[in-house]
């Protein structure tokens, strides 16, 4: 396959100027792409809230993962002729990798596809460690996919041509990679709270909950930073707690193969669009769960990590997508007395699962975890460590 290098300088030789978000949006109008699909990004939320605000729902689709929406820009392609926009962080190239090289390349169908990709981890700006190595890795990765691209700058317009001439002459994906800070601030409509507390406060009540010999597999984003913070406060340590800074999507395996290798409760914290990301990962840990794996749904019907764009959470039945997939009991609750009852049935559950349902939002002032990933996973290991020695003296004792 030839690789399509990279066309001129990946940075603007007058320095980035913040683009208007506007303005960015409708020039992909003008240019007569106006389907949007896509998983929403930090770096893209100014841009996301723009086309959610100005774009019908059945021109804007939210989707489970990257792979599926290069999918669906594929389709909609094959049945109108158009290119679709499909927008994801750079840590969703590797969800999208199989449709980009076993659907739309050169070697296959064709299909063009217009790709805007935020560029966390990009070398030389601090960012959050999950996203180093991608960061490092995301242009040569794009060149490896034979994917021509542009980092964005102020030109924008005549990026935006570039990208279409070359779709109009090689019916190919290309890509725009985002650099941090160059969107212009577009803020989302904001939606009104129906339920009794927030993600925090839920998190509260299920920690009021656990003892020492309990552990929890938090997802990525707010949930985890909002654990660890809950734990300082309390005063109490973080080596019950993988608090999973990458992999969106997957805490919930990740939770289920450490149940199988320890006798502890292992609870996994999830939210809906890690829920939603790789569901069928949540069949095959019910189906082969043991008593000691426990999952809880924090619902707020948003990316709020990411900019609260939405989810379908609250569109769809979750209560019984979990029974089908094999959860025998599922709870539900939406106040804190709510979650205190019903972690209690969980705990006694065979195949649990608890759905949570909160608002949207979170402190301003929320940190980050202060202990590295790797520290994390040992001091975590450590504990059970700890745990098997002491089971091993136990049962040594009784035999003796």
């Amino acid at each position: 396959m030839h690789v399509h290098k990279r066309r001129a300088e990946p940075y603007s030789r007058r320095g980035l100027i913040m683009i208007d978000t506007k303005q960015f949006y409708d020039y992909l109008i003008s240019k007569e792409i106006d389907f949007f699909t896509g998983v929403p990004d930090s770096l893209l939320k100014n841009l996301c809230a723009c086309i959610a605000d100005n774009q019908s729902a059945s021109k804007h689709i939210i989707a489970a993962n990257e792979g599926n929406a290069i999918s669906v820009a594929a389709g909609y392609h094959i049945a109108t002729g158009k290119t679709a926009a499909v927008y994801m962080q750079n840590s969703g190239l590797g969800n999208a990798v199989n449709p980009l090289l076993s659907l739309t390349d050169e070697d296959v169908y064709k299909i063009p596809v217009m790709l805007i990709i935020g560029w966390r981890g990009q070398p030389g700006i601090k960012d959050e460690p999950q996203h180093k190595k991608q960061g490092k890795l995301t242009l040569g990765l794009l060149d490896t996919m034979g994917i021509r691209h542009y980092v964005l700058d102020d030109d924008f317009k005549r990026q935006i041509d570039d990208c279409c001439d070359y779709i109009r002459q090689k019916n190919l994906p290309v890509a725009i990679v985002v650099r941090p800070g160059s969107f212009s601030e577009y803020k989302l409509k904001t939606r009104k709270g129906r339920f009794g507390m927030l993600r925090e406060e839920a998190l509260e009540q299920i920690l009021n909950c656990l003892s020492g010999g309990d552990f929890i597999v938090s997802t990525t984003g707010k949930t985890s930073r909002e654990i660890f913070e809950l734990r300082e406060k309390r005063s109490e340590g973080h080596a019950n707690d993988f608090l999973t800074v990458g992999s969106m999507g997957h805490a919930a395996s990740i939770a289920f193969g450490m149940s199988l290798g320890c006798n502890q409760c292992i609870y996994c914290v999830d939210g809906d669009g890690s829920f939603l990301m790789h569901m069928g990962g949540m069949g095959i840990a019910a189906k082969n769960a043991r008593s000691n794996f426990k999952y809880v749904l924090i619902n707020n019907g948003s990316h709020e990590s990411v900019g609260g764009q939405p989810t379908i959470g609250f569109d769809i039945d979750i209560y019984s997508v979990l029974k089908a997939l094999g959860f025998a009991h599922v709870f539900t609750a939406k106040t804190k007395q709510e979650v205190a009852g019903a972690m209690t049935r969980l705990k006694d559950a065979h195949t649990g699962a608890l759905i949570i349902n909160v608002n949207t939002g979170s402190r301003k002032e929320l940190g980050r975890p202060a202990v590295s990933p790797e520290q994390n996973k040992k001091d975590m290991m450590r504990l059970f460590e700890s745990f098997r020695a002491k089971a091993a003296a136990d049962n040594r004792r009784l035999t003796d």
